[in-house]
């Protein structure tokens, strides 16, 4: 339950579509996407377990909460216990990260340090960037720019501008996975003094950001066939657009407890838009 598997898949999508882009390219190596997939989960799971230990002690977990179980805060694992998980979790994480250093340099270093911090600070230290409304910003860089590009360098140790491209429609859904959270959360967080975006943003303001997640994510696609070497085949991801009609119509219509069909279904889309990327980058 504190590894939250149904967050999980949002961590792959990312690994398929820049181990797609390198397929395109000539230059897929099975062992370096696997441990990045492998590295992606990991940190997944180190940021989950960390927001649940860090989000007890500050006290925006409370009874009131409209979202899933958190483990700490119901006491069904002991906050020593989950520290113990988060150092497994950043153990295992390291060791990943050793022989993706041993492929792709110092530049992985930097990134994997950075994401390994990235998730520990996200809901904890003196001052987490989750309480400032900056998480949006960190989701989209670590979970779509860096996750994707990553991918795509331990395998081709380079980039290019169209793996940038691609990577902005991913980082766009899994950030409307946050978004849909603290827009459920944001009354609970405002409580808790835990400042998202959505709470500094109210309402309108949020349904507004998620809107513009999604149009961007079906914008990209086109421009990456208008604008690379990649074919029309990328538009196979407009095939999830009623799903992404529906899920607006729910972000705009939805409140309180409501919002976790929501949230399941967003991470849903990010999957299998996910998925038909990098069928349609292949080619």
């Amino acid at each position: 339950m504190a590894a939250r598997p149904k967050t999980l898949p949002a961590a792959v999508g990312p690994v398929v579509t820049g181990a797609a882009l390198a397929l395109h390219d000539g230059a897929f190596r099975p062992l370096p996407a696997l441990a990045a997939a492998a590295g992606a989960l990991l940190l997944q799971i180190l940021s989950n377990f960390a927001n649940d230990y860090s989000d007890f002690f500050r006290g925006a977990d409370t009874e009131a909460r409209q979202g899933p179980t958190r483990v700490t805060a119901t006491g069904l694992m002991t906050p020593r216990e989950l520290r113990m998980g988060i150092g497994v979790v950043i153990g295992l994480a390291v060791l990943v990260g050793v022989y993706l250093i041993i492929v792709g340099g110092w530049p992985i270093l930097a990134v994997g340090a950075a994401s390994i911090l990235a998730a520990l600070l996200y809901t904890g230290g003196p001052r987490p960037y989750g309480y400032y409304g900056l998480g949006d910003f960190f989701v989209f860089l670590f979970f779509g720019l860096a996750a994707v590009c990553g991918t795509y360098y331990v395998q081709a140790l380079t980039l290019t501008w169209p793996v940038v491209l691609a990577a902005v429609p991913v980082g766009a859904l899994v950030t409307a996975i946050l978004v849909v959270n603290n827009y459920r959360d944001r009354h609970t967080d405002a409580a808790a003094h835990k400042r998202t975006l959505a709470v500094i943003l109210g309402r309108r303001g949020a349904q507004m950001e998620y809107a513009g997640l999604l149009l961007v994510a079906y914008a990209m696609p086109l421009v990456i066939w208008l604008t690379t070497d990649h074919s029309a085949w990328v538009l196979l991801t407009w095939l999830t657009l009623p799903l992404g009609v529906n899920l607006m119509r729910q972000i705009l219509t939805l409140d309180g407890k409501a919002l976790n069909q929501t949230l399941a279904g967003t991470a849903r889309l990010s999957m299998i838009f996910g998925l038909l990327l990098a069928v349609g980058l292949i080619p």
